[in-house]
């Protein structure tokens, strides 16, 4: 099975390597998680996958299919909930636990981070893109901020229609976000907490996915 796993992100930190360097270092509480869900080559799925979940939720927050795969793992129903594709079959059953173990047991030194980022609502084109703005000199009435002409992005004989992708104002943040090959430092068995190099997407207390890097082993 792929060194994965389900947490939460508890915030930022910082300790002391061998070296005596200092290293800022982000907590993620990772498990356990319970296996929900197998999927696999020869069932009607059609590929092999693990389904996890984290984190308790109250029975009348679920609906009465989540309640009914949590009652087939023996637990309670959870508030995260991911798929884990995997390259073949998993030794693993309905029920069984997924610790930080799995990380240590296969020498993992890198992750992939998988969360999703802070929103800060609408934002202008300055803000979101970090457009420079206009002169703020004698002469610019009212256009400081403004993104500058749209027009010339029409298409020509195409009518005023302004091509895909011209960056304005919308929505900011509030994205997936995948941190590739990010450095695990440590992995706290004992308190099912991983230590990671830099910085992981969201806020603290919103749910990640932590992975074994695609690009870097």
């Amino acid at each position: 099975m792929i060194p994965a796993i389900l947490g939460k992100k508890v915030g930022m930190t910082q300790i002391f390597n061998p070296t005596g360097k200092c290293v800022p270092v982000t907590l993620v509480e990772a498990g356990p998680c319970v296996v929900l869900q197998i999927k696999s080559t020869e069932t009607k799925d059609k590929y092999d996958a693990v389904q996890l979940g984290f984190d308790d939720a109250k029975p009348h927050r679920a609906t009465m299919p989540e309640i009914g795969r949590a009652r087939k793992a023996k637990t309670a129903p959870k508030r995260f909930v991911r798929e884990i594709r995997l390259p073949e079959a998993t030794d693993k059953a309905v029920g069984d636990m997924i610790t930080v173990d799995i990380f240590k047991d296969a020498d993992v030194k890198y992750v992939d981070v998988v969360g999703i980022s802070k929103g800060k609502g609408f934002q202008g084109p300055m803000k979101r893109w970090g457009f420079g703005g206009q002169p703020a000199s004698h002469g610019v009435e009212r256009k400081h901020r403004a993104p500058g002409s749209i027009n010339g992005h029409a298409t020509y004989l195409g009518g005023g229609r302004i091509k895909k992708g011209k960056k304005m104002g919308g929505q900011t943040g509030n994205k997936r976000i995948t941190a590739r090959c990010q450095s695990l430092v440590e992995v706290d068995t004992e308190n099912n907490i991983l230590l990671i190099e830099g910085s992981v997407p969201g806020p603290n207390g919103g749910y990640v996915i932590v992975r074994k890097s695609k690009t870097r082993s």
